[in-house]
């Protein structure tokens, strides 16, 4: 479906909706989670939440909003440029991505950029630690990150609109309106995210002493959001989400002689979603389409392109069976494939089928404990049989004990297999074995949760040289990663004076398990924090980024750094009043004006700006 239809398709449910009215009664939010296994079971494992009120006091794309309030770190190729993430030690591919339930993750590289989402498009957006590859399949070793949309079925009708203007001529749309009743539930969104990206390299010049500034560094992102939900009856309801975004985004340049690039790519999402309740039995059942495709123009002047296309059809059968009241067993059958075709691999296609057991106990309100297995079969590769164990036991109001360990993989991708040429067919997937003790401490207005972990890593897939200089993948590393996370919020208010604080750290070693060498682009240490005060009408916050220096070889050669850096942001924002709320606000991004860089050579802004106005009506 193309951007012109979908915006058709928007404009006609809108027609549908004009007459309706927001009810003055205040209800019970009846709120149908999108992806229910994250809630039901993550007991033993850390999972952060990040909602609208977070959301908001970030920039729009979804790097900003997870690097300022998670212990993720990011490898950025320039402001809004690609942006890939490391969790736990562990490479962009072996993070995944779940929209409403469904595994995300590139079918060719295997990864996601993070600079091609807007963290505005959904209701929350949430950060799962530790391996997931039971329930969400490829990739989910070092972690999850969630991105959903929940559904309401109460009577209400709401409007949300943000309009941004910054520095570098940045624009930002976000408009959201969701309209339901007891029967149905619907959701539309926009959103564009653009600049011109033109911001001076602080302490940067020529050779002539001239001011070096970012060139050909554009990007224009435009999505668009639909969902729908119809509730038969109290038991069975039908939910349709759907996602169509564009990327149009130059590459930034390292050198005024390099040759203008550019690279287009974009995405289609279209789940349909079944729940049914039959007493005991409980059904779930997804269909997906997903399509994901590229252009890369090396000359921005040309028109030659290099290009790939995936088109993932995914079917998922999920019965839940109420055995004991304290005992819930779920069977999951799923089946996937995927059709992918390009410029660099070829024409291949690829069928995966998997069987998954899950069952969860309550042994009375303090202790729960979760079991899964999954094994998946294919033609492509051999799958090892995957398994997650964990305990939670609440001892006291203050101190809460989860134990975790699973077994995850990642699946080659479609480059890893195919390439053309030094693609290798006969590759096994990446296997990992995790262990993690979690602490969780409750007092009064303070929450901190400290983690710690070790991920071992066999058969890790890298690109290595081989006769004639030819690259191809192979299982050859093996990696350890261990560490610590620590999170810690804290609430108060004194009367009309609210005060919010949190913080997150990580402290991460992950060697490779023959040279004990940390593997590259990995920091020690990253830290974050965040303060916030909000009095009648005014809010104003303060945020703090610290990340660690990275190696950017994989001998540790100390010339060959990123160096470490700090950087602030703070905004401040006023409600007037109109409507039910219309705030304008106006932040001060890299407030010190530090000169930093997270990859070699992809220098970063210095000090600039941002204002917004947000109408809720």
């Amino acid at each position: 479906m193309t951007i012109k239809l979908k915006v058709a398709f928007c404009f006609l449910l809108l027609c549908q909706l004009i007459s309706a009215q927001k009810d003055s009664i205040t209800s019970l939010k009846e709120v149908y989670v999108s992806d229910k296994n994250l809630k039901k079971y993550s007991s033993t494992q850390s999972v952060l939440k990040l909602t609208d009120s977070i959301i908001n006091k970030n920039e729009a794309l979804l790097t900003d909003l997870l690097n300022f309030n998670s212990t993720l770190y990011f490898k950025e190729y320039g402001r809004g440029m690609l942006s890939t993430v490391s969790f736990r030690g562990t490479t962009s591919s072996q993070t995944a991505v779940i929209w409403n339930g469904i595994n995300i993750n590139s079918q060719m590289n295997g990864s996601t950029d993070f600079n091609t989402i807007s963290g505005s498009d959904y209701n929350s957006v949430s950060i799962k630690a530790g391996g997931g590859s039971v329930i969400y399949g490829s990739g989910a070793i070092g972690g999850t990150v969630h991105l959903n949309n929940d559904l309401l079925f109460i009577n209400s009708f709401e409007n949300n609109l943000k309009l941004d203007y910054g520095s570098f001529n940045t624009i930002g749309i976000n408009y959201k309106t969701s309209i339901s009743n007891k029967k149905w539930s619907t959701q539309i969104g926009f959103s564009k995210n653009s600049s011109t990206n033109d911001y001076k390299y602080l302490d940067r010049y020529t050779w002539r002493g001239e001011q070096r500034w970012n060139q050909n560094g554009k990007y224009d992102i435009i999505t668009l959001n639909a969902n729908v939900g119809y509730k038969i009856n109290d038991n069975h309801i039908v939910k349709l989400y759907s996602q169509t975004s564009n990327t149009d985004r130059n590459t930034s340049l390292i050198t005024e002689t390099d040759t203008k690039s550019k690279y287009i790519n974009g995405f289609n999402r279209n789940l349909l979603e079944y729940d049914g309740n039959f007493g005991k039995l409980k059904t779930n059942f997804k269909t997906a389409y997903i399509f994901e495709n590229y252009q890369y123009f090396s000359n921005i002047n040309s028109k030659n392109y290099t290009y790939g296309k995936t088109e993932n059809l995914i079917t998922k059968l999920d019965l839940d069976y109420t055995l004991f009241k304290s005992t819930q067993i779920n069977g999951i059958v799923d089946y996937s494939r995927t059709n992918g075709y390009g410029s660099g691999f070829g024409s291949h296609v690829r069928e995966i089928s998997s069987a998954s057991l899950l069952v969860k106990q309550d042994l009375g309100s303090n202790w729960k404990n979760e079991l899964g297995i999954r094994k998946e079969f294919t033609d492509n590769y051999k799958s090892p049989l995957l398994f997650n164990f964990g305990s939670s036991y609440k001892f006291s109001d203050l101190y809460n004990l989860k134990l975790n360990i699973s077994r995850n993989f990642r699946i080659p991708t479609y480059n890893d297999l195919y390439w053309e040429t030094g693609g290798n067919p006969d590759l096994k997937p990446e296997s990992s074995y995790q262990a993690e003790i979690g602490n969780v401490f409750t007092f009064k207005n303070i929450t901190w949760t400290q983690h710690f972990y070790y991920i071992k890593i066999k058969d890790m897939l890298q690109w290595v040289p081989g006769p004639g200089g030819l690259w191809s993948p192979q299982n050859q590393d093996k990696v350890n990663s261990y560490g610590t996370e620590t999170l810690l919020n804290w609430k108060k208010s004194y009367g009309k004076n609210n005060f919010a604080l949190t913080a997150t750290y990580a402290y991460t070693i992950s060697e490779d398990d023959k040279t004990k060498k940390q593997i590259f682009f990995v920091p020690f240490h990253k830290a974050t924090g965040a303060v916030s005060y909000s009095r009648n009408k005014i809010n104003a916050y303060y945020q703090v980024l610290y990340n660690g220096f990275v190696y950017t070889t994989a001998d540790n050669n100390a010339d060959d750094i990123v160096n470490d850096y700090t950087i602030s942001n703070i905004g401040i924002d006023y409600d007037f009043k109109f409507l039910d709320s219309s705030k304008l606000g106006f932040q001060v991004l890299n407030v010190f004006n530090k000169n930093y860089e997270s990859l070699e050579n992809r220098p970063m802004p210095g000090r600039n700006f941002n204002m917004y106005i947000t109408l809720k009506f």
